[in-house]
């Protein structure tokens, strides 16, 4: 994939690694939240979760290794 990018568009648009995720962290509405995949990607603390659809999701995102 990071080939075909480099190729089509440029080393400018080279993609920082990928993860693949079982499921999004998403509120009722469908909205993700971006705040909480911030936070785990930099290692802190998630903050308040409990306005996500599946909190449980953060933990499973959490045990991927990066």
């Amino acid at each position: 994939m990071e080939d075909s990018v480099i190729r089509e568009i440029g080393p400018i648009a080279r993609p920082r690694p990928v993860v693949i995720v079982p499921d999004m962290p998403k509120t009722r509405s469908g909205k993700i939240m971006r705040r909480v995949l911030k936070a785990i990607s930099n290692s802190e603390d998630a903050g308040h979760i409990s306005t996500l659809a599946k909190p449980e999701v953060v933990d499973e995102i959490r045990k991927i290794k990066i």
